[in-house]
């Protein structure tokens, strides 16, 4: 098959030149009009229970795609004329920007800002800011009233600072714009840096923003930047290439080669409707680092072949000979992987799988077909071939120190050692966290803009992001029911109890609130009236404060947490669900959840259950492809066990750098698996190739490690100083994985290098194979 494959090939390298150029011509094409994407939709778990209740209730109750920006006058704290004006004009863009839905802006110039205050005379109320009252004719008199009305309205710690020295103005994005199309949230985020922050942002007065919108125009235009380390990188990786062929026209076949099929990726992405998400705009550089590595594979076949004196046209079809097997099982099985991340019902986590699996399909044209075809047209001159000799001589000679793993003893001790130590690592990684573990938000650096407002909306007020909105379902008119209300007021009770909770709001809440109001603010009156005259009377405001919906069948409970880390989430959940189960009520139902921290808590649940079958199912088809070819299961087992042992290495690494399994993490561990496994198909690959011919074992790792294991260290080592460079990336999350992925790179490098020649070499000595047959591929001319 790969005879025949090799000869029609060759014979028609004209033709498929050809037909390479045109697919580069008009994928390319399509790769200068892909876009940067984001949505907030395609972050939702699909189907999961947290989320239908979110979907249900979005357009009654405030969703988690909101908007807050804080107005900070530097001098004087927002109760002047200049705060006060300040206000009014960023409330006024606000609420005329494309993509805000305009009736849930909400500042102290709201209509709907109102407040209740008991007088002798019994109730009054109204506005917080009287209609005859504008930005233009404020007085100190004028301020003072709307001090007074925020204190009597309670608006204190919510909409203004505790301390007065800002305000805030809360919208929600809409779903969609005027024409009926998605809102583009990038150019929405770009909308409020321009004619929020940067129209009203001067010497005297500071304007934050926080949100999803806000946070996926942050990244976006950091990602913009990192084009300068992905830049670096494909240089050193250059440079490394050259220093290893000793030929510059086998280093830019290299690169080329792996670079046409990013074109032919990005492209592919376009035709097929697709964006490029800011979350993963690392994808298309890994992609190009796996070409890379496979294409070290080819060089170092190629230098062999030259060297020994053949033609670069016989090299060529050594090389496509001896590498079409192991480098389609390699790429097959990282190609596997990213299948498999489409089984995760969120949408931003399978365009990623689509994006990465569509560069490693084209990975196989482009480095097992196309890369050998043009190195068939190359020439080379003796002294040019002693050269690289001499080269290959001086890398590999350095080599023969590790081949005491070949030797039986040798072995066994090391399998005992590798086991141990991924013993070791596993214990180390049970505690790991899935979600974020740091506060703010985990893809950007904790001094970034976007975080240090964060922390000071935080620091100032009772209320952020970090919204958790548990539904109580009952019949028509609960909230006149004493008893539905008592049993809200004592869940809300034992929640605001829970660690990580700021404050809880309900109908309950306001209901007690407001009774004490009628009778002349006695605190003794703080509690739920028996009437359900009385408590319809109390929760009057309830739906304008989205605490009930117009019939009341449904009641939420608003509990603000301190932050959005998992340790925080995991725990008020988990609260809830007790106190839930321990008491119930006939009739009512509780639904988890809504808000921000409602569809954080049902992303982590859906990436914590499936984490562990995604890996099962990428080390299935490892373990079926290595049987197809090989047919002998202890090659399945001795690549796979080097390769859980370096994947288990790195959960503890994530464990130690306090990274957690996010929507971004996640699908990198999954690349790791896929890049981590080609080193070990061609390592055995050629072991067994050896074996097949009659070597004995030690003799066969031996010439194995000579041949292709000196561009396996090599490969892994520029890899890891290439992606490394990532850490000067101003993406928090892009930092982490370039070091998480240096590590997983010379991990799986060190396990295919020793752990599994010697996994190899023991189960070889313990349980020989009866009768060997050298195999139909791997051979060189």
């Amino acid at each position: 098959m790969t005879a025949r494959l090799e000869a029609f090939l060759f014979a028609h390298r004209r033709a498929f030149l050809v037909l390479m150029a045109m697919l580069t011509v008009l994928l390319g094409q399509a790769a200068l009009r892909l876009e940067l994407s984001a949505g907030f939709d395609k972050q939702l778990p699909a189907g999961h229970e947290f989320i239908r209740t979110f979907v249900k209730y979005a357009d009654t109750f405030s969703g988690a795609n909101q908007v807050i920006v804080a107005v900070e006058p530097r001098r004087g704290g927002i109760w002047t004329p200049d705060g006060i004006r300040a206000l009014a004009d960023a409330h006024q863009a606000m609420f005329f920007l494309p993509g805000i839905d305009r009736r849930t802006v909400m500042s102290l110039w709201s209509p709907a800002a109102r407040y209740t205050a008991i007088t002798e005379e019994g109730f009054k109320g109204g506005p917080l800011i009287d209609g005859d009252i504008t930005r233009d004719n404020l007085t100190a008199s004028r301020i003072a009233q709307i001090r007074d009305n925020a204190r009597r309205g309670g608006y204190i710690g919510s909409l203004v600072a505790a301390d007065g020295s800002a305000a805030l103005i809360s919208a929600q994005v809409a779903a969609h714009d005027a024409a009926g199309r998605p809102v583009d949230l990038l150019a929405l985020g770009q909308s409020l840096e321009k004619d929020i922050r940067q129209r009203f942002e001067t010497p005297g007065v500071t304007i934050r923003l926080i949100g999803f919108t806000s946070e996926m125009s942050e990244i976006a235009r950091q990602a913009r930047n990192v084009a300068g380390f992905f830049l670096l990188a494909g240089l050193f990786t250059t440079l490394a290439v050259y220093l290893y062929a000793k030929s510059w026209r086998l280093t830019l076949l290299t690169i080329f080669c792996s670079a046409v099929s990013v074109v032919w990726q990005l492209g592919a992405l376009r035709l097929a409707g697709y964006g490029l998400d800011p979350l993963a705009m690392l994808i298309p550089f890994l992609v190009f680092s796996i070409g890379v590595s496979h294409g070290v594979q080819q060089v170092n076949v190629l230098c062999r072949q030259i060297a020994a004196g053949h033609s670069a046209g016989d090299a060529a079809r050594s090389a496509f000979r001896t590498l079409l097997v192991p480098g389609t099982l390699a790429l097959a099985t990282a190609l596997t992987g990213f299948v498999t991340l489409l089984l995760v019902p969120i949408d931003m986590i399978r365009e990623l799988a689509v994006t990465a699996g569509i560069g490693v399909g084209f990975k196989i044209i482009s480095n097992l077909f196309l890369l050998p075809v043009l190195a068939s047209y190359l020439r080379f001159d003796a002294r040019q071939a002693r050269r690289i000799e001499e080269a290959r001589l001086r890398h590999s000679r350095w080599l023969d120190r590790l081949s005491w793993v070949a030797r039986p003893r040798n072995a066994r001790l090391t399998v005992a050692l590798v086991a141990v130590a991924g013993i070791l690592c596993h214990i180390a990684s049970l505690d790991r966290q899935v979600g974020d573990v740091r506060p703010g938000t985990p893809q950007l650096r904790a001094d970034s803009r976007y975080n240090l407002d964060a922390a000071f909306i935080a620091g100032h007020f009772n209320l952020g992001l970090d919204i958790l909105t548990v539904i109580a379902e009952g019949p028509r008119d609960a909230c006149t029911r004493h008893d539905v209300m008592t049993y809200l007021d004592r869940l809300g009770w034992r929640i605001r109890n829970v660690p990580g909770v700021v404050s809880v709001a309900s109908a309950a809440t306001l209901a007690k609130e407001a009774n004490a109001g009628w009778n002349e603010g006695y605190p003794g009156w703080t509690a739920l009236p028996v009437s359900a005259k009385a408590l319809a009377n109390d929760v009057d405001g309830a739906q304008t404060l989205a605490l009930a919906n117009a019939d009341c069948t449904a009641l939420p409970l608003q509990i603000n947490l301190a932050d959005h880390r998992a340790a925080t989430i995991d725990r008020v959940v988990a609260a809830i669900r007790h106190d839930t189960r321990a008491e119930t009520l006939p009739g009512i139902t509780i639904r988890l959840a809504s808000g921000s921290v409602g569809v954080i808590a049902a992303i982590n649940d859906v990436l914590e259950r499936s984490e562990g079958p995604m890996l099962m199912y990428v080390y299935a088809v490892i373990v079926l492809l290595v049987l197809a070819v090989y047919r002998d299961w202890r090659a399945a087992l001795a690549c796979c066990l080097p390769l859980t042992i370096a994947t288990q290495m790195g959960y503890a690494l994530m464990q130690a750098l306090s990274i957690g399994l996010t929507v971004a993490t996640l699908p990198v561990m999954v690349l790791a698996t896929g890049i981590g496994v080609d080193y070990a198909f061609y390592i055995y690959n050629r072991l067994m190739a050896h074996l097949g011919r009659g070597h004995v074992v030690t003799d066969a790792f031996a010439l194995a490690l000579k041949e292709t294991g000196n561009a396996t260290i090599f490969t892994a080592l520029t890899l890891a100083i290439g992606v490394s460079t990532w850490v000067f990336s101003g993406l928090k999350f892009q930092a982490d994985m370039g070091l998480l992925l240096a590590f997983m790179f010379l991990a799986n490098m060190v396990m295919a290098m020793t752990a599994l020649p010697a996994l190899a070499i023991t189960l070889e000595t313990l349980v020989p194979a009866r009768r060997r047959r050298p195999l139909p591929f791997g051979h060189e001319a």
